[in-house]
């Protein structure tokens, strides 16, 4: 709710492509890369290898393209390999990072100061060794894509030399870069594809992002470089579970050995998860990196089978998950019978509000963001940042508490919860806070709280004790076309509907009085009003029901209106007659305020529901405000309730208040309905719960979610912290509202038969 997404993007990873990060600067990050490089180049099965160097400060003194490039030459020449062909390019450049390089002396760089007719700031070059089979040679291809001059973090390079870069820029930069060897073109072999990271894993990035986040939308397999040194073993665990909290595959972890053994640490802790492989001593003078390299080379070929396995295995397992899904699972609100393997969505990671989804495309393995237009059943709020805040506060609170039973326990998080929602959406009106684990039982148990109050204050709890045979039929007041769960009771509790019907329900009676509210609409830029035949009313007029904005239609200045009285004559009639036509109660009043989701989107009248909290008020009736959707600034307030201008006695919330990443549910209600449940023996305590009740990870998740949702500095759109920024330009709502189709399904200004 606070960031601007990254836009859409695609991916071939058909050929194996890892990204190489560090604990820290100097353990050997480049090393590694060149020596993977040198093993897949020089393998019994010889492949094609591209390094990217997304970020390089230190330019151009240091230059781990340059390094790698030159250093597989070496080493390959060394061995004679095939033959091979090799270049490092260099893309951007800070200013003081090209004048730096326009005064150096290196002979291995053609440059004159100006880009080169590649549209690289600087090139080079070089081919050796011989055909093999009369089939051509492999390619080695070095890519620098930003540098800068000064040996410090990218962000402080930022601001001491210029070249200012966005982090979606840089994005579209690497994946731009990562198509030079995207399927392999009309190459022979496997192109693998190493991306090696700047510093450690928490360095930041050139906008200061940290780079364990900059690259979080890729989510490519991670190579972690550790630490052989005093303290390595510390630092390498830190950067295993940075990268493990953002969603990264480790796919190997591999370290300079020392006399330290830091390894044997390192795999203790991982408990065999995670390959850890060592290398060799690197020696002080990197005189002799020759023999280094070919000491090393067994390692480097058993880091390269681990890597080839992951990315086959990865592949396999992608197609595999398309296949079985139809097999295995029974998806919700699904018919199979219509959804063929093809068009099932593999979804393999996500980020912000794209999910990243697995899709094959001209026979390549493709990575699509894919904007998330159903935010996840309408438990997507919080952007990228936040879910990482999220999934830090989850693993700390499941690590400090594990499961808690709840009755007559508290511990921090459920308690601070619970303060968060009595002074955020129950504000000024609720006191009690009881915990479950979805709307639909939320929406059940305050049914139980909303009967209670309302026999208590009728005396019906009374006339039980004193008759125990006497039948006592308590039915709802709710709107048709409302929705409010799944479960057989909350069920129960809405009008007719596919949902209820014999062949998903038989066991439904529909335990309500249902009336069809008016809606509204906007057409022609205009706000309008839809009414039901039964409010007809010769005393409305039609400027009754059009109205210039949504705030004219939220005004209370309309309680005074014709409407209003025709409304509140209409909700006291059915209500009279019901009661006199019936030996049922209607024991509470159930709506969803301002809009039906599950219903269809259907904007109802704020007034006809604030009319009916009137008459319910006036009979003693409890109300009940299901804001499973709506709550948690969904319609821009933190509480649908502050659209309606009036309050509850019992209230529901979920998804967005945990900011949909677990689930997890509460029902708030006022001291009086809390105080019917008082009595001397336990039967008239609310006797109902769950094993999960409040539990530790949804209970902080949710406190994390509502500070953040209401934080300036955190979500961005929000304003004066009372209710967020309009999303939707005014101009473009009026000029949609213009257009309809007329019978032929065209829009009107665009007609066939024009």
């Amino acid at each position: 709710m606070s960031h601007e997404p990254y836009p859409s993007w695609e991916l071939d990873i058909s050929n194996p492509t890892f990204m190489i990060w560090g604990t820290n600067t100097d353990v050997g990050k480049t090393l590694v890369s060149t020596g993977i490089a040198v093993s897949v180049l020089s393998s019994s099965e010889p492949s094609n290898c591209h390094y990217v160097k997304p970020l390089q400060t230190g330019f151009p003194v240091d230059s781990d393209s340059r390094s790698v490039y030159r250093n597989v030459c070496d080493v390959l020449r060394s061995r004679k390999s095939g033959r091979i062909l090799a270049s490092n390019c260099i893309l951007k450049l800070s200013s003081p990072a090209a004048m730096a390089l326009v005064v150096s002396e290196s002979e291995h760089l053609r440059n004159d100061g100006r880009e080169g007719s590649n549209g690289s700031f600087c090139y080079e070059e070089t081919q050796f060794g011989e055909e093999m089979d009369n089939e051509g040679g492999f390619e080695l291809i070095c890519t620098t894509i930003y540098g800068w001059n000064k040996a410090v973090s990218p962000h402080l390079a930022v601001e001491r030399e210029g070249m200012a870069v966005d982090d979606s820029l840089l994005m579209e930069e690497l994946r731009g870069c990562l198509k030079v060897s995207a399927g392999g073109g009309q190459r022979k072999g496997v192109f693998w594809r190493l991306l090696e990271t700047a510093g450690g894993v928490a360095s930041p990035g050139p906008s200061g992002s940290l780079q364990c986040d900059l690259y979080r939308p890729y989510r490519l397999p991670a190579i972690l470089v550790g630490d052989g040194r005093l303290g390595g073993i510390s630092a390498t665990i830190s950067a295993y579970e940075s990268l493990k909290l953002r969603g990264y595959d480790v796919v190997a972890i591999v370290l300079e050995g020392h006399s330290l053994k830091n390894e044997v640490s390192v795999f203790s802790y991982l408990r065999n998860r995670v390959p850890v492989l060592v290398l060799p001593p690197v020696l002080e003078q990197l005189s002799n990196l020759l023999d280094w390299f070919y000491e090393s080379r067994d390692v480097f070929s058993s880091l390269q089978e681990v890597m080839l396995s992951y990315h086959t295995q990865r592949i396999q397992r992608l197609h595999d998950m398309r296949n079985k899904a139809g097999d295995i699972f029974w998806w919700p609100f699904t018919q199979h019978k219509f959804i063929p393997k093809e068009i099932v969505t593999v979804i393999d990671s996500r980020c912000g509000e794209n999910f990243v989804v697995h899709k094959v495309q001209n026979n390549e393995e493709m990575l699509i963001s894919q904007f998330d237009a159903c935010a996840s059943w309408w438990t997507q709020g919080p952007d990228a940042v936040m879910q990482i805040e999220l999934a830090r506060e989850m693993a700390y609170s499941a690590a400090k508490y594990g499961h808690v039973m709840f009755p007559e326990n508290v511990y921090e998080p459920s308690l601070r919860c619970a303060e968060l929602l009595l002074g955020g959406v129950g504000k000024g009106w609720a006191s009690r806070a009881f915990f479950s684990d979805n709307g639909s039982t939320a929406v059940e148990i305050a049914l139980k709280m909303a009967f209670r109050k309302f026999m208590h204050d009728h005396g019906i709890l009374d006339a039980k004790v004193v008759d125990p045979s006497a039948v006592i039929d308590i039915k709802v007041l709710a709107l048709s076309g409302s929705y409010h769960g799944d479960t057989l009771g909350a069920m129960e509790a809405q009008a007719p509907s596919a949902y209820s019907s014999f062949l998903q329900q038989p066991w439904y009676s529909g335990k309500g009085l249902f009336f069809n509210p008016p809606t509204v609409f906007i057409s022609n830029g205009m706000w309008s009003l839809s009414v039901p035949d039964c409010f007809s009313s010769d005393i409305l007029k039609q400027d009754d029901f059009r109205f210039y904005s949504y705030d004219d239609l939220l005004s209370r200045a309309r309680d005074s209106s014709a409407v209003a009285r025709c409304y509140s004559s209409y909700i006291s009639d059915q209500l009279l007659q019901f009661s006199s036509s019936s030996a049922t109660y209607i024991g509470a009043l159930l709506i969803e305020p301002v809009i039906h989701g599950a219903g269809g989107m259907h904007m109802i009248d704020p007034l006809f529901q604030r009319m009916l909290v009137n008459e319910c008020r006036k009979q003693k009736i409890p109300i009940i405000f299901d804001e499973v959707f709506s709550g948690f600034w969904r319609l821009g307030r933190e509480s649908a309730a502050e659209l309606l201008d009036c309050l509850p006695d019992v209230a529901c919330f979920a998804k967005l208040m945990t900011g949909g990443i677990i689930p997890l549910a509460a029902t708030l209600a006022t001291e009086a309905v809390f105080d019917t449940f008082k009595g001397d023996s336990k039967l008239m305590a609310l006797l109902h719960g769950h094993s999960y009740s409040a539990h530790a990870m949804g209970c902080a998740a949710a406190v994390k979610s509502i500070q953040w949702f209401k934080d300036p500095s955190t979500n961005i759109n929000i304003e004066n912290g009372r209710k967020l920024k309009e999303l939707w330009d005014v101009k473009l709502v009026n000029q949609i509202s213009t257009f309809h189709l007329c019978e032929t399904g065209c829009s009107v200004g665009n007609c066939m038969r024009n």
